[in-house]
């Protein structure tokens, strides 16, 4: 094992309605990839306040965070940036009633597929499959999902 010489901190959102999981199919550093919604801690912010400029980046909305859901409590070396350890941080959150996030009922419809790309699905907690998600870590916080909050 290398030893990592710095950390990436990200912060992503859990937001589920009607026993549906929001997720975000996307198109960056020239990978396909299923992840919740959120991105990369920056200098100066708190975790809460990241994640909602990354809500406000995506979607264009302003969410209200309901709770802390989990941290990672592993060893994670990012996929994207050598000798980095991952830390991830995953917060319960609320969309508002009213906006104008669209979502697909299809993986990666993008109307152009280049980096940066972004489209926004709900899947159904009881069909969630951890190895639907692209990362180690949101694989876990799926699973987790799936136990605190049963479905029939």
């Amino acid at each position: 094992m290398s030893n990592p010489t710095c950390f990436n901190i990200r912060v992503y959102g859990v937001c589920i309605r009607n026993k549906q999981l929001l997720v975000t199919d996307e198109y960056v550093m020239d990978t396909y990839m299923t992840k919740l919604p959120g991105g990369g801690l920056e200098y100066g912010e708190g975790p809460v306040d990241c994640l909602k400029r990354e809500c406000r980046e995506e979607m264009g909305v302003e969410i209200t965070v309901t709770g802390h859901f989990y941290t990672t409590d592993f060893f994670q070396p990012t996929r994207f940036f050598k000798d980095t350890q991952l830390i991830s941080i995953y917060y319960l959150f609320q969309l508002p009633e009213h906006h104008n996030l669209k979502f697909s009922r299809k993986k990666f419809d993008f109307e152009n597929e280049r980096n940066g790309s972004q489209s926004f699905r709900w899947i159904a907690i009881r069909d969630l499959n951890p190895e639907e998600m692209t990362f180690p870590i949101d694989k876990k916080v799926v699973e987790l999902i799936k136990l605190n909050f049963p479905t029939p």
